[in-house]
C-alpha cells in the first residue's frame, strides 16, 4: 500500500479501539447501548469527521492562496444511515468562517473550497473501497 495509511487497532475483546496516522491518534467505539463502551467516535461520526477536518484544512490553505486572512472556522456536519445494510443518506454541512475579507470574497472562498475539497471530491466521485486482504492469527 502506498500514500496516505492509517491504521485501527481494537483493544482486546473490546469493540474500542485506537486509530492511528503517523504520530496522531483517537479512539473510536460504538455507543454503549450498542455494545460498546462510548469511549470515542463510531464510524460515521468518523465519515462525517473526515468531511469537516477536510473542509476546515482547506479553507485555511485555499485562503492563503488568495490572500485572504482566517481567524476560526467552524464545520457542522450532518448525515444518517438507512437501509440494510446501512449506508449513508446525503451528507451535508454548514461553515461558519471569520476572517478579515468581505462576507463576498469569503463566501467565494468557501464555495471555491467546496470544489476543490479533496474528501468530499471522493466521496462524490465514488471512490472504490477494495479489501485487499485478510490475516488470520490464531489466539
Amino acid at each position: 500500500m502506498s500514500g496516505m495509511e492509517v491504521s485501527m487497532t481494537s483493544l482486546r475483546g473490546s469493540p474500542t479501539a485506537i486509530g492511528a496516522a503517523g504520530p496522531f491518534t483517537l479512539i473510536a467505539d460504538r455507543p454503549k447501548d450498542a455494545g460498546g463502551g462510548g469511549l470515542g467516535f463510531n464510524g460515521g461520526q468518523l465519515l462525517n469527521l473526515a468531511v469537516a477536518g477536510c473542509i476546515s484544512n482547506d479553507i485555511f490553505r485555499e485562503a492563503a492562496k488568495e490572500g485572504i486572512t482566517i481567524h476560526q472556522v467552524k464545520v457542522r456536519v450532518r448525515s444518517d444511515y438507512e437501509g440494510d445494510p446501512p449506508v449513508s443518506t446525503p451528507i451535508e454541512y454548514v461553515v461558519e468562517i471569520t476572517g478579515e475579507a468581505g462576507s463576498a470574497d469569503i463566501e467565494r472562498l468557501v464555495r471555491h473550497t467546496d470544489r476543490v475539497a479533496e474528501i468530499p471530491n471522493s466521496l462524490r466521485g465514488g471512490t472504490a473501497v477494495t479489501l485487499t486482504e485478510v490475516i488470520t492469527t490464531e489466539a
